[in-house]
């Protein structure tokens, strides 16, 4: 299928589709005519990779995380560094949470004291 078609099947921009695929993670394979050709297991990686993208994951993140994926779900195979990844992940989303949390109350200070 061409890039038009995944894009709307997996719901990702072409754009995005081929940032993927410069970055690694996406790999169709190419026409005669040199245009994108992507297979039904492309599809399902694009998925994967939008899942990945929507818990907001870095390219870095998902480079890790994507041979340990099995399922659409995501399900994920135990892979050796997958746990201290996803413990990693955690950690950060708990800070930035945590800096929001104080910006919320710096703002709201602001406005009490209007």
């Amino acid at each position: 299928m061409q890039i038009g078609e995944i894009a709307a099947r997996s719901g990702i921009s072409v754009r995005m589709l081929r940032y993927y695929e410069t970055e690694g993670l996406l790999t169709p394979a190419r026409g005669k005519s040199g245009y994108r050709d992507y297979s039904e297991a492309d599809l399902e990686e694009a998925c994967r990779i939008r899942q990945l993208a929507d818990a907001g994951l870095t390219i870095e993140a998902m480079h890790d995380l994507l041979p340990c994926v099995i399922s659409p779900e995501p399900r994920f195979h135990p892979c050796d560094n997958l746990r201290a990844r996803l413990a990693g992940e955690i950690e950060k989303l708990d800070r930035k949470l945590s800096d929001i949390k104080r910006s919320r109350e710096l703002i709201s200070g602001y406005l009490e004291s209007l």
